[in-house]
């Protein structure tokens, strides 16, 4: 049993890490190795926020499609993390329809 432990171990450290890549609405593929991911559970709209906080590029899942906004403040960010409501606060202040270009990537 012991053994068998240690050589799952041995194996898990000598595993590569790969960061996960995922496709945007635009079709643009992101890696997210350098964004901090979180799963929502508390929300009907969003189902995943990722987030870099030194390129200031957002990242949201929403009925399974990744949409990249760029250019949001880290305190944008932490109140949608932290709303009541953080479908209401995206489609309000965040989502395209609402926010026009603002968050928009560039090409």
């Amino acid at each position: 049993m012991v053994r068998a432990l240690a050589v799952l171990l041995a194996q898990l450290a000598a595993a590569p890490i790969v960061s996960e890549t995922v496709e945007t609405g635009e079709r643009r593929f992101v890696d997210l190795g350098t964004f901090e991911c979180r799963d929502i559970t508390r929300s009907t709209v969003l189902q995943r926020v990722c987030y870099d906080r030194a390129r200031r590029d957002l990242i949201v899942a929403i009925d399974g499609q990744y949409d990249r906004y760029c250019g949001v403040a880290a305190e944008t960010v932490d109140s949608l993390l932290g709303a009541p409501s953080m479908g209401q606060f995206f489609n309000r202040n965040i989502r395209r329809e609402t926010a026009g270009s603002r968050y928009g990537c560039r090409a």
